[in-house]
């Protein structure tokens, strides 16, 4: 294990349920889970025995072991209920995003094959919608979000077999910004062993309490602050969705120790004065560190955040494919590298060239990886399944960076996304972080248009802070200076938002083809 990062859990045959029977038997009155919104709380001992009673639940209801069961609804007591007690009970858990789409949710729905499908008031709407649009006969049940699922003991329900390691656990699909979402299936043991891959990059014990502000329709939200509390024996705090105005409270409120959040989150954060007028640094003493991922923090942003509330910030990399973290920077600031996710955790991390060769270090080729985290398959894709593996069994990411001299991972863009100018190869991360180091900008993304002289020109879609005006010359000038003429975007696009995946990942190549009709 890389220096600064603790052992890791011995977690092998373990299972969600198991390690949900060892925590409640063990510290059966701990708390588990706070819902700050109604001020609920549960323990470890309700979380399990909510779990128990879901199972025989889903036997009545016709739901067969190894079977999906789907949930569309907000993050709540309910949902943290149904996400792991299906997978307890030996079924496999698919929580469906709600700002998918009717025609994504819809082909969702008829690709995973559900024939149940969980919902709260505020989605019952938009989950009838899709399943008409599914058009698959699937039963929707209509739950309340907030209160929990208020399941009866049974009576006669002798288990059968629990669950085993390698059977499967989740199904979640992903964002499909390059086509149809596919699904990617983790087993018991993939998901635990992501879990503790993010305790060991944190030091993560038992009287840690984390801030979920991501839904758990996303893997940052299911692994980092679901799975992590679950292998430390903690504790999470779970809000129905992320807001500028309440983080701080919450956190003060609920005494986070840390929370997980992605770069957008981090520059409204810190674009709202008033959400911590009434915080002191002393009140956030408690925090021993933010983490963030999902996207690459920009060093300007990562700087501001950590001046502006003096509280750690670890960058690190995950991915759905991969049960969240693979790298991550050490919580030791001394030891942390700005500008990259860090070092290997719990897996290991290799560069690769076009030809399938080990790049030397500080030479760029495609991240791969390998590890007990990484999923099983793709749900019904062979052919898709084994074009992200490498022959020798390495899950290809995509993503193109590269090694220091220590060891620490670089990312500098997505394969589909690098900007082909003229025969050569730019970074849109590089033009990315010269952007919001400009005053003024809330969020920025470089993408590709098409030009008739170069074949791809650069183009700059940027966000600026509430109620601030952008001088687009200045900028432009801004861009000269640091990055060179060639580098530099020769169109700006000012914007009232850029769009975003679920967890808040800014969707470069839906805005690159928005730009180039």
């Amino acid at each position: 294990m890389a220096t600064g990062f603790a052992p890791l859990a011995d977690l092998k045959g373990q299972t969600v349920r198991s390690v949900l029977d060892y925590g409640a038997k063990q510290f059966p009155d701990r708390v588990f889970a706070v819902f700050p919104e109604t001020h609920g709380k549960v323990t470890w001992g309700e979380q399990r025995q909510t779990a128990a009673r879901l199972r025989p639940h889903l036997t009545n209801s016709g739901v067969s072991e190894g079977e999906t069961v789907g949930m569309l609804m907000a993050n709540g007591r309910t949902a943290l209920e149904l996400f792991l007690g299906c997978m307890y009970s030996r079924r496999v858990s698919l929580m469906l995003n709600s700002v998918a789409g009717i025609d994504t949710l819809g082909y969702v729905i008829k690709h995973s094959g559900i024939r149940q499908l969980f919902t709260d008031d505020d989605h019952a709407d938009l989950a009838n919608a899709a399943v008409i649009a599914s058009c698959q006969q699937v039963k929707v049940h209509r739950v309340a979000g907030d209160d929990g699922l208020q399941l009866l003991e049974t009576e006669n329900h002798q288990d059968t077999d629990p669950p085993r390691s390698a059977d499967d656990a989740l199904l979640i699909y992903t964002s499909g910004t390059t086509g149809r979402p596919k699904g990617v299936i983790h087993t018991h043991a993939s998901l635990l062993a992501g879990g503790a891959n993010t305790c060991s990059a944190h030091h993560l014990g038992n009287s840690d309490r984390a801030l979920c502000v991501l839904p758990l329709c996303h893997i940052n939200g299911q692994v980092v602050t679901v799975m992590a509390p679950l292998v430390s024996g903690s504790s999470v705090v779970m809000p129905r969705k992320f807001s500028t105005q309440r983080f701080w409270h919450w956190v003060v409120k609920e005494d986070c120790t840390w929370f997980s959040v992605v770069p957008t989150m981090i520059s409204y954060l810190l674009g709202t004065e008033e959400a911590t007028q009434h915080t002191t640094e002393s009140q956030l003493s408690n925090v021993r560190f933010g983490r963030c991922a999902s996207a690459p923090l920009a060093p300007a942003v990562h700087k501001a955040f950590v001046a502006r509330f003096g509280i750690p910030m670890v960058e690190t990399m995950g991915i759905t494919e991969t049960a969240a973290q693979i790298l991550s920077n050490p919580l030791d600031p001394a030891q942390q590298k700005i500008g990259s996710p860090g070092l290997p955790c719990g897996n290991e991390i290799r560069i690769r060239d076009g030809e399938g060769a080990d790049c030397k270090n500080e030479v760029v080729g495609e991240i791969e990886v390998r590890g007990p985290n990484l999923m099983r398959t793709y749900l019904n894709d062979e052919q898709a399944t084994r074009e992200a593996f490498s022959t020798d069994g390495w899950y290809r990411t995509g993503d193109l960076g590269h090694k220091d001299g220590s060891g620490y991972v670089y990312v500098t863009g997505r394969i589909k996304e690098i900007i082909i100018k003229g025969g050569e190869n730019i970074s849109p991360r590089e033009i990315d972080d010269v952007l919001y180091r400009f005053p003024g900008i809330l969020e920025a993304a470089a993408i590709a248009v098409p030009d008739p002289e170069y074949g791809e020109e650069i183009a700059a879609c940027v966000v600026p802070n509430p109620g601030q005006q952008l001088d687009e010359n200045a900028l432009r000038e801004f861009c000269i200076k640091a990055l060179g003429q060639f580098k530099s975007p020769k169109h700006i696009y000012v914007l009232d938002e850029l769009p975003k995946g679920p967890s808040g990942k800014i969707q470069r190549l839906k805005l690159s083809g928005d730009y180039s009709r």
